[in-house]
């Protein structure tokens, strides 16, 4: 029996940057962002345009991906999709060369049931799985299986999609 298939967006669906951007910007600026001021925005978008380049300076740094906390629920529920479904991590990793080392080792202590033949850090997101949970519309356009949203601030204000607020939700609708 074949099993279907899914990829799995690494930030802001199971590694949450929004937290440490939030603690970055209060330690070394004095921001206090909150998720309310986030709502249907970018982060970027929250920023003073004497800090329009931080944000990408900060990503761009080694480490910076290293100790991201994990999504409520997220390990449990991966942990078991596996048991049911061929799953796959899929970020678009590329850009931030910086990121490939630390997402590749915060994988192998989060989600170490994920084995390394199972992970893809590319560009753009051109995969060939039955389900793709992603934050970001821009990763379903040339995907054709079923595409759940995953619920992050930036998304918000979007409709037309299967949305999933939680991985308790996730887990609901395919598990």
């Amino acid at each position: 029996m074949n099993r279907l298939s899914i990829a799995i967006d690494m930030d802001e669906v199971i590694a949450d940057p929004i937290d440490k951007f939030i603690t970055i910007y209060q330690q070394e600026h004095g921001y206090n962002y909150t998720l309310e001021q986030m709502h249907g925005k970018e982060f970027r978008e929250l920023l003073p345009p004497e800090l329009d380049h931080t944000l990408r300076e900060y990503i761009n740094r080694k480490g910076f991906f290293r100790d991201l906390k994990v999504i409520a629920d997220s390990r449990e529920v991966i942990e078991e999709l596996t048991k049911k479904y061929d799953v796959f991590i899929v970020s678009a990793a590329t850009e931030f060369p910086n990121s490939l080392e630390d997402k590749q080792a915060w994988l192998g202590d989060h989600f170490p049931f994920i084995s390394w033949t199972n992970i893809m850090f590319c560009g753009y997101k051109i995969v060939n799985t039955d389900i793709m949970i992603d934050d970001r519309t821009k990763n379903f356009t040339r995907f054709n299986g079923r595409k759940l949203l995953y619920t992050s601030p930036h998304n918000l204000l979007l409709t037309g999609y299967e949305r999933v607020n939680s991985w308790k939700e996730v887990a609901e609708k395919l598990l």
